[in-house]
């Protein structure tokens, strides 16, 4: 039927939790031209689409796929290429991991790791370039912390990018150096940008085989939409992707501060895109983190006088800059950890609070880890989306309590946030953590890693709630909640199949959960159950799609 309306894919056999007030639960979904056509139960679909193709799904639960409200795509993809620093409990055996690296590379090409965390090392001293050079044989050593606010080298790697005793501290930044003025090899913050850019510009065909093998990690884990926290190298494939035909992964793209006026000047704004591809709002920092203690904080870190972090923009530079792009139709998306950082932000979104309703602006906070008592109920008031990671509340129990003491309870609030009516949006903030949203939600729910007692368990939300972070709460922190995040007639056919019931398991199990099948526009992506086979070539379901998709 060249030219004539596309045949209907009938989905059958389903327990699906839709996520859509007006019909919670249905055993059918009906989709054409990557849309929900109808929602219900199988013998009525059938009759009111008779030509239909039909998949029977085996009564297995279906949800609206999942979002990830915050990942740095291209960097997860090159991070499955890199040497994994995570596991390694001690800076011994960081090094010695290293210097198993350096011996399998080729001489001169650089040394690349992620994910070191010297807060679970047993030695609790920070690393050096002392620790790199005797083992890195000629190689430049550049490793990225677990949050990715610290970059740790060795001496090659400082004269490659020009970093000497000479170089003065960045704005926003700190060359850390001994008592001699020597840099120690440890940056932080905006003082990796030398390195940065000699080492996180991988060439085409790279850039490209890293994405699509995050692309593909991501299906497997039920996430079929991200918000990207990265820049030109990573949009750049995306497009490329897109325009083939290839891209099946939907994509809010935020841009960097530092192209917020040549996009301005394009007269570019937040939402330009399709249902694939969109550009999303511009990245702003107002500080660090709570790993490298540079958090920006009200009062100074625990057993840390006077360390009050760093304030990469301060209050003043915040409402400025959020000023700026609001005017310009950009919707700000601001990194803030730190109790202090928060506190910044909510002010500089409370100064543009009615511009911003004029010119259909939403503000975002990414993290919001630690909030002073005073100003939880500020989001919802304003207006503003949390944009958080589950994970790391578990991940980081242990430095929070060290470093914020008494003032944790107050952290990863997902309760207290809710309670008060803001929307929380969900993410992994892949590298720095696994993007398996199952693991997300598990932590969400028990705030606890097995075998744990809870932590600060008044904060846990259950796991419907957690569930609309990871879909209606996503999609609303992209503007997209009229047609993505449920399963309903008009929104997008993107749902998942599970092994299990989600909303009615122990919390142990959500972290067990099996996706068996990930479909997005009504093309199956992946599968490995009743739905296993039909992802090749989109298996005639929807007529001239590519054969090769990522």
């Amino acid at each position: 039927m060249r030219g004539g309306p596309a045949p209907v894919t009938l989905f059958t056999g389903l327990r699906a939790r839709t996520l859509d007030p007006a019909r919670p639960q249905a055993t059918a979904l009906a989709m054409a031209h990557g849309r929900v056509l109808a929602v219900g139960d199988d013998a009525a679909l059938r009759e009111a689409f008779p030509r239909h193709r039909r998949v029977d799904c085996g009564g297995w639960w279906a949800l609206p796929a999942l979002s990830d409200s915050h990942i740095h795509l291209l960097a997860y993809g090159l991070s499955l290429r890199r040497l994994d620093l995570r596991a390694c409990r001690s800076l011994a055996d960081t090094v010695a991991a290293v210097a198993a690296a350096a011996r399998q590379t080729p001489p001169g090409v650089w040394v690349l790791g992620h994910g070191w965390d010297r807060n679970r090392w047993a030695e609790g001293r920070w690393p050096t370039r002392d620790d790199l050079d005797p083992v890195s044989e000629g190689h430049p050593v550049a490793l990225t912390s677990k949050d990715g606010h610290l970059l740790w080298v060795n001496s090659a790697a400082l004269a490659a990018a020009g970093i000497d005793a000479r170089t003065p501290d960045p704005p926003g930044g700190e060359i850390v150096r001994d008592a001699a003025g020597r840099p120690t090899g440890l940056l932080k913050e905006e003082a990796k940008a030398p390195v940065a850019r000699l080492i996180e510009r991988p060439d085409p065909a790279t850039a490209e085989a890293a994405v699509r093998e995050a692309v593909r990690a991501l299906h497997r884990f039920g996430v079929a939409a991200v918000h990207d926290m990265e820049g030109p190298e990573a949009f750049t494939v995306l497009q490329e992707g897109h325009a083939g035909g290839r891209l099946r992964l939907r994509v809010w793209m935020t841009i960097p501060l530092d192209r917020l006026e040549a996009a301005l000047a394009l007269g570019l704004r937040t939402g330009t895109g399709d249902a694939w591809l969109r550009v999303g709002g511009v990245k702003i920092f107002a500080d660090g983190t709570l790993g490298s203690q540079t958090a920006s904080m009200l009062e100074p870190f625990d057993n840390q006088p006077g360390n009050t972090g760093i304030a990469i923009h301060g209050r003043e530079a915040l409402r400025a800059l959020v000023g700026r792009a609001v005017e310009g139709g950009w919707w700000p998306v601001v990194h803030a950890i730190g109790d202090r950082a928060n506190r910044d932000v909510l002010d500089a979104f409370a100064a543009v609070r009615d511009l911003a309703e004029v010119r259909g602006v939403r503000c975002r906070i990414e993290h919001a880890q630690l909030l002073h008592p005073d100003d939880l109920p500020r989001l919802a008031a304003l207006g503003v989306i949390a944009s958080m990671q589950p994970i790391h509340a578990i991940a980081d129990r242990e430095i929070a309590d060290r470093y914020w003491g008494r003032r944790s309870r107050w952290a990863y609030a997902w309760r207290s946030l809710l309670d008060a009516g803001t929307v929380l949006a969900f993410g992994s903030d892949a590298p720095v953590e696994t993007p398996d949203p199952w693991e997300g939600l598990y932590a969400a729910v028990a705030r606890r890693r097995p075998g744990e007692a809870p932590w600060y368990p008044e904060e846990a939300i259950t796991p419907l709630e957690a569930l609309r972070a990871y879909t209606v709460g996503a999609a609303l922190a992209a503007g997209a909640e009229r047609w993505a995040g449920r399963l309903a007639p008009g929104c997008l056919a993107d749902f998942i199949l599970t092994d299990r019931d989600v909303l009615g398991v122990p919390p142990e199990a959500l972290r067990e959960t099996r996706v068996l099948a990930t479909v997005v526009g009504g093309e199956v992506v992946f599968a490995q159950g009743p739905l296993a086979g039909l992802e090749e070539a989109g298996a005639g379901l929807n007529p001239g799609a590519p054969a090769h998709v990522w």
